[in-house]
């Protein structure tokens, strides 16, 4: 014997559209929030054509960031030999002299965040507006706040190439220099976050049954 409980109210259902900016919510027809000054647009599945188009464009991105050198280092004017360094190889590199906790770092940074915000954002926008429990719902949104979350630090591998690129500057003796991939990282990451932004958050509750059952 199944048993109905109060009807799921959300803000679409209410006629009322919330502001992305501070989010207070004005009825349906309102164009512009009276407490930002920020346009006002309805959840629209449509919107997650610009979700796909970043984060294809990161994911090509991400491809050559792997395979191109992220460092490029000089001794003695190459005299005593020049080295490059992928991301991959570098991990290695600093397991191979025992620096354990750089290399677990620069490995979640680099590889496991990027491939994890991939699929994370993917599976998002496939599942955005689709039917849901109350229960899904919130998995969902837990998800968009965790990628939220750890954008800020998607950079980190960047930031460091950066700070050794301007530490180690030695002329004759050694220096050290952006590869190719560094370019092709930061983008892959810019573009992930901007795949991440335009991701609509209201769309996750746009599935959810009129009415919960519990049987």
């Amino acid at each position: 014997m199944s048993e109905h409980h109060a009807p799921i109210m959300t803000a679409h259902r209410a006629g009322l559209v919330g502001c992305r900016s501070c989010g207070r919510v004005w009825p349906e027809g309102q164009q512009t929030c009276l407490r930002c000054r920020s346009d006002l647009n309805p959840p629209d599945r449509r919107s997650l054509n610009a979700v796909w188009a970043w984060l294809i464009a990161g994911l090509i991105f991400y491809i050559p960031a792997n395979l191109f050198p992220m460092l490029k280092t000089s001794t003695f004017g190459g005299l005593a030999g020049n080295s490059e360094s992928t991301i991959l190889g570098g991990v290695i590199e600093l397991i191979h002299y025992g620096n354990w906790g750089v290399a677990a770092i620069v490995f979640v940074a680099s590889i496991v965040v990027p491939i994890g915000k991939f699929l994370s954002i993917g599976w998002l926008a496939y599942v955005a507006g689709r039917p849901a429990s109350v229960k899904d719902a919130h998995r969902r949104l837990v998800i968009y706040e965790v990628v939220e979350f750890i954008g800020r630090w998607s950079m980190i591998d960047v930031f460091i190439v950066a700070i050794l690129s301007a530490l180690v500057q030695l002329g004759f003796v050694a220096s050290i220099h952006p590869g190719p991939a560094a370019v092709s990282f930061a983008l892959s990451v810019a573009f992930t976050m901007l795949s991440a932004q335009s991701f609509d958050p209201r769309l996750i509750w746009r599935g959810l049954p009129l009415r919960s059952r519990k049987d």
